[in-house]
């Protein structure tokens, strides 16, 4: 959404041997036809579109058949 102008670090959780882990996972969905992509205020003829826009659909296929622990990004990337 931000056309790469903000980008988040890859990130991993060390557990200590303190005690145990609790981990949560949290979800939220949007209508599954809404559809996602750069805002049209962070692109321009300078600044063109990084990724395709994409339906929420079309970004979980995605997710459930390429696994985790890769950016699913790469895959929408113009």
């Amino acid at each position: 959404m931000t056309n790469d102008k903000f980008i988040s670090v890859q990130h991993r959780v060390l557990a200590n041997d303190q005690g145990p882990r609790i981990s949560v996972a949290s979800f939220f969905r949007t209508g599954i036809s809404k559809v996602f992509g750069p805002l049209k205020e962070l692109v321009c003829e300078d600044n063109p579109p990084v990724y395709r826009e994409i339906s929420l659909r079309d970004y979980m296929a995605h997710r459930y058949t390429s696994g985790s622990g890769t950016s699913a990004l790469l895959h929408f990337k113009l």
